[in-house]
């Protein structure tokens, strides 16, 4: 029996775990949270189908019921090198594994860094996250507890940010922005409802559509344009200043909510771990060894890497991304593929 290492358990972790224990393999699962799937439990629902994240999360949670898996939680991994005198065998935390599934994820970018937009600083101002939390609870209130009269969503906070040093496009806070748009009007029809963006990237099948109804039928407001600075207010609202790129106009309006949509960057798990290993790329992402046809291998052998710890990627992508790479050892021992045992 193969024994098998996965690091992280979240979606793309528990994929792999479970593809492969199915198939015979003996898999120990690493989890530094107390708990699995901590970037999906925060979330309310889900894009395209508004699907409830804890419906998916207790889906995912079903496959960790197999007696080949063993979860590892409340640990975070420490030592992750090559065995010596069997270089394409691996040791985690002292023990020995014929293969290691690198699946340890991202962290939400940091609101507090962009000082100018003033979360931490005026209680009118809320990350993504944030606005998950109030839409899992049901109640969005401004910050003395009324139903908010407008709404202001802001985008690429964190990502194609020189400032930051985040180039990159986060891919999520488009879609994720329009849902919780979307959401908000839903539980309070009588709210204005913003969102400023650079430009709109709406991946994937029906994202476009979403941001047709949120405008046809919901009547949220899109204005491109970036907010340079976040201001509070005597009465506890946030006023914003930005432009309004299409008109070249500059712009001033006062919200009782600014919602920061934040963006992803590697976890201090993934930096790491694939320094540790050598392979460490851009940003801090695992560095796969080609992004078309060798997505999952990495330069050391025997060592994959799965997920949004290469990445910025959806939920469905991640899961994919979990059972391609348990595919690919699976392959490389020989083992059979029955997908449903």
């Amino acid at each position: 029996m193969k024994t098998i290492a996965v690091i992280g358990a979240g979606p793309a972790g528990i994929e792999a775990a479970s593809v492969m224990a199915r198939q015979g393999c003996k898999v120990d699962l690493y989890e530094k949270q107390e708990e699995p799937l901590c970037n999906i439990r925060d979330k309310a629902l889900l894009f395209p189908n508004f699907e409830k994240a804890d419906t998916i999360a207790e889906a995912l949670l079903q496959k960790l019921r197999h007696e080949n898996i063993s979860l590892i939680s409340g640990h975070e991994v420490q030592q992750l090198e090559r065995n010596k005198g069997k270089e394409s065998s691996w040791t985690v935390d002292g023990r020995q594994y014929d293969a290691v599934i690198l699946a340890s994820g991202y962290t939400p970018f940091d609101a507090h860094r962009k000082e100018e937009l003033g979360y931490g600083i005026y209680a009118g101002v809320h990350t993504s996250l944030d606005m998950e939390r109030m839409l899992r609870e049901g109640r969005i209130v401004n910050s003395i507890g009324d139903k908010p009269r407008r709404v202001v969503f802001l985008q690429c906070v964190g990502s194609r940010d020189e400032k930051t040093g985040n180039h990159y496009c986060s891919k999520l806070c488009c879609v994720t922005a329009v849902k919780q748009a979307i959401e908000v009007s839903k539980m309070l029809p009588d709210t204005e409802v913003y969102i400023f963006y650079m430009d709109l990237r709406m991946w994937g099948q029906h994202f476009e559509e979403l941001y047709r109804s949120a405008q046809e039928v919901y009547g949220v407001k899109f204005v491109r344009g970036r907010i340079s600075e976040a201001a509070g207010t005597y009465d506890g609202r946030v006023q914003i200043k930005a432009e309004d790129t299409l008109l070249g106009l500059p712009l001033r309006i006062t919200t009782d909510l600014l919602v920061l949509m934040v963006g992803m960057e590697a976890s201090d798990g993934t930096r790491k771990l694939s320094q540790m290993c050598g392979i460490c790329g851009e940003y801090g992402f695992v560095q796969s060894s080609d992004p078309h046809l060798n997505d999952n291998s990495t330069l050391a052998p025997n060592l994959l890497a799965a997920g949004a710890c290469k990445r910025p990627m959806t939920l469905t992508d991640a899961i994919n991304d979990g059972r391609s790479a348990a595919c690919e050892i699976l392959c490389s021992y020989s083992l059979p593929l029955v997908f449903n045992s």
